[in-house]
């Protein structure tokens, strides 16, 4: 069964970073789109930023850019979000996905419903 999980979430204030880390047991042959998501109380959930497995061209949330950061280690089937300035406003449920239907990222990255692997969540919560 694969398994998306995440890990790196916790409490920091305004300003702060964090950087999330999520173990991919899939494998797949071919392109595929990798991304991160957030979901906040009462928020419907949104995307943050995506890659392909060929590591080019990352897409990002417009509140993100210039701010987060997202990549891969394929030697450690890993996914990784570096959160830096972290503002009040980024405090939610991180979760990684996986598309793995043989498309790369693309301009509909965002839409959660091509996505058929998700971890468990790893919580982001700052204060200001």
């Amino acid at each position: 069964q694969v398994q998306l999980v995440e890990s790196g979430g916790g409490a920091v204030q305004a300003g702060g970073s964090l950087r999330l880390s999520c173990v991919d047991s899939g494998y797949t042959r071919g392109p595929y789109c990798m991304a991160w998501f957030r979901q906040a109380p009462g928020k419907e959930r949104e995307g943050v930023a995506s890659i392909n497995n060929g590591a080019v061209t990352p897409y990002y949330a417009e509140s993100v850019k210039g701010r987060f950061t997202i990549s891969q280690d394929n030697a450690k089937n890993t996914l990784y979000l570096q959160m830096n300035s972290l503002k009040p406003e980024d405090t939610a449920m991180y979760f990684c996905a996986a598309d793995r239907r043989g498309r790369w990222c693309d301009w509909q990255w965002k839409d959660s419903g091509r996505y058929g692997d998700w971890g468990q969540g790893t919580q982001v919560t700052v204060s200001s």
